[in-house]
């Protein structure tokens, strides 16, 4: 099956209700529901005391405030984040995982629509079960009105009347948007969220407790676009060694915060960017010196410091370094040559280090058609064949490295 024509049958069949969904006579994709023992560190959250609230400073009858009605709300009490369903897709006759990758998506994604024809591929190429796996507030983790044409429009107008000069602001990213402008933060907070979640997950199957995935099961990684910064914090770290063996494949990813270019109408607006980048990279160790439990979460533990080191590229470089160095055989990256979000250069400048000397394989791709990073597969029918035979080619190198 090609391309395109893969992608349009997940995308039709894909639900998170059913608890197994037959994709064809060899593959499956079950789902299970997760819970998260972390909106405590979430703003509004027991161990967050996050009391700051966003002032829109504009006339009183500009009524009613829509952005501060759907979107400020405390993130601790957001339910959709905390409870949720993911996709695991696995052979059909497999009652229990021996080995499994985790993969984890961009920035501002709300479906799985672009990655289940990945999945699969390197399903179908490796034996191994793809566990999909959403980052807080992502995918089916954010309330449906962030998502919802008709509402996002609303805020939208809102938000371009009060920042006439906004880049970007688009119905796709105006919801994250406005929630990174308002309180910067959230990016720090939902982001150890998910990795504590992540633990978590892994610590269940060690346990034996998971339904689908056997104790002793291999785990491996592949991540795309931001996914690869939740990915590197984990491998990083390497909680407990339960990832000293683990295999890492990243597309499209892998650069440090600081030197990535997220302002586009699929990822981040302008104003946003400006607001994330002045607390997380400029303000950060300021910020950590006024509040508490962000110096305890960021500066205590050995994830908070690995997350420290990938916001800035000049921030515990040394250190972050000598990891990437340690850990070199297990990663393998496949970037694009047009590639403006997530620069080539970049990419290797990290995980290669400054003097290029970590002896990481990352290889550069550039495929005959117009491409841009949020879209790397365009499903056009005009472009089909091409497109499918990059796709194939690209994955081809990527399952090898994860086999």
């Amino acid at each position: 099956m090609k391309y395109i024509d893969l992608f349009n049958h997940l995308k039709k069949i894909v639900n998170y209700n059913d608890n197994e969904i037959e994709i064809d006579d060899e593959t499956v994709i079950r789902n299970f529901t997760f819970e998260s023992n972390y909106r405590f560190i979430l703003p509004g959250g027991l161990g967050n005391n996050d009391d700051y609230e966003y002032i829109p400073g504009i006339p009183e009858d500009y009524e009613p405030d829509v952005i501060q009605e759907m979107l400020n709300k405390k993130d601790a009490e957001i339910p959709e984040n905390i409870k949720f369903r993911y996709h695991m897709m696995m052979p059909k006759k497999e009652i229990k995982s021996k080995g499994i990758i985790f993969l984890f998506h961009g920035f501002n994604e709300k479906t799985w629509y672009k990655y289940l024809p990945w999945a699969k591929y390197i399903l179908e190429k490796t034996g191994k079960s793809i566990v999909m796996f959403p980052i807080a507030f992502h995918m089916n983790r954010a309330p449906a009105a962030w998502s919802d044409t008709r509402e996002m429009y609303r805020v939208s107008e809102q938000r371009k009347e009060r920042h006439p000069d906004i880049l970007c602001s688009s119905l796709s990213n105006v919801a994250i948007s406005t929630r990174l402008h308002n309180k910067p933060q959230r990016f720090i907070w939902s982001g150890l969220q998910t990795y504590y979640d992540v633990i978590d997950f892994v610590e269940h199957i060690k346990a034996d407790l998971h339904p689908a995935i056997d104790k002793d099961a291999s785990i491996d990684f592949f991540s795309y676009s931001i996914g690869t910064f939740l990915g590197e914090i984990l491998m990083m770290s390497n909680k407990n060694n339960y990832f000293s063996e683990s295999k890492y494949a990243t597309f499209c990813g892998g650069a440090i915060f600081n030197r990535l270019s997220p302002v586009s109408k699929f990822i981040l607006d302008s104003e946003a960017n400006v607001s994330l980048y002045s607390f997380v990279v400029e303000h950060l160790e300021s910020h950590m010196k006024r509040d508490e439990v962000l110096r305890h979460y960021m500066h205590t533990d050995p994830e908070g410091n690995n997350f420290r080191s990938m916001l800035n590229y000049r921030t515990l470089t040394l250190e972050r370094e000598k990891r990437f160095r340690e850990m070199s055989h297990q990663f393998y990256a496949v970037t694009l040559a047009k590639d403006e979000v997530v620069p080539p250069y970049e990419v290797m400048n990290t995980l290669q280090g400054s003097r290029r000397d970590i002896l990481v394989n990352i290889e550069v791709l550039d495929y005959p058609y117009k491409y841009i990073h949020e879209d790397p597969f365009p499903a056009l029918s005009k472009i089909e064949d091409e497109v499918d035979k990059q796709f194939r080619y690209t994955f081809d190198k990527i399952s090898n490295f994860l086999k």
